[in-house]
């Protein structure tokens, strides 16, 4: 190999690995690169990731989806999805505290609440709407008369932190998934029609 071509397939690969991270990072399904809509979730272990990315799906993959823990700026989105992960009747604090310090900023753009709960492997009531979404999440957002769903959740034994799971394991509980894909895409397109002129 030529000395001249070492060096400069060298400098390509340097130059590669110096690209900023956010290139590289996995862009769900934005089919244009205007995306008016987002969906910022936070999770504990993974059921409201997959949750917000099959909203997003829904929706035709015109929505961007957001980790709360990057604490992402939302400011040029038109429209804003919120949901999260519940234990113990609250979402995780990560999102808590970016809907209180981003109140001012998301204020007529959230269009949408999520919550994902294992609700004891029952099905989901009113009760839990009234819960997760009108005393917690819509609170949390200042927002009010917007679509709203509560899904099933999962337990992943592997994905939890060691004191949640041992915690769990106590109580005789076994890994289970109800979320279910197509609800998250039917919610995707009923919060698309809530906006529609």
């Amino acid at each position: 190999m030529k000395k001249r071509d070492f060096l400069k397939g060298g400098l390509l690969t340097m130059g590669a690995l110096l690209l900023p991270r956010k290139i590289w990072a996995m862009d769900f399904y934005p089919t244009t690169s205007k995306a008016e809509w987002a969906v910022l979730y936070g999770t504990w272990c993974g059921s409201s990731r997959d949750a917000a990315a099959w909203i997003s799906e829904g929706m035709d993959g015109i929505a961007k989806v957001f980790d709360v823990r990057e604490n992402p700026d939302l400011s040029g989105y038109k429209y804003v999805i919120v949901g999260g992960s519940i234990r113990a009747g609250k979402t995780t604090p990560e999102l808590q505290r970016y809907l209180t310090e981003h109140n001012e900023q998301l204020k007529g753009k959230i269009k949408g609440l999520f919550a994902v709960c294992g609700n004891m492997k029952q099905p989901v009531t009113q009760v839990q709407y009234q819960q997760l979404i009108e005393n917690h999440l819509a609170k949390l957002a200042s927002v009010s008369n917007v679509a709203s769903k509560v899904f099933l959740g999962r337990i992943t034994w592997g994905l939890m932190e060691p004191d949640a799971r041992k915690q769990l394991q106590a109580f005789n509980m076994d890994e289970y998934d109800n979320l279910k894909r197509s609800e998250c895409m039917a919610f995707g397109k009923e919060v698309l029609r809530s906006v529609a002129p």
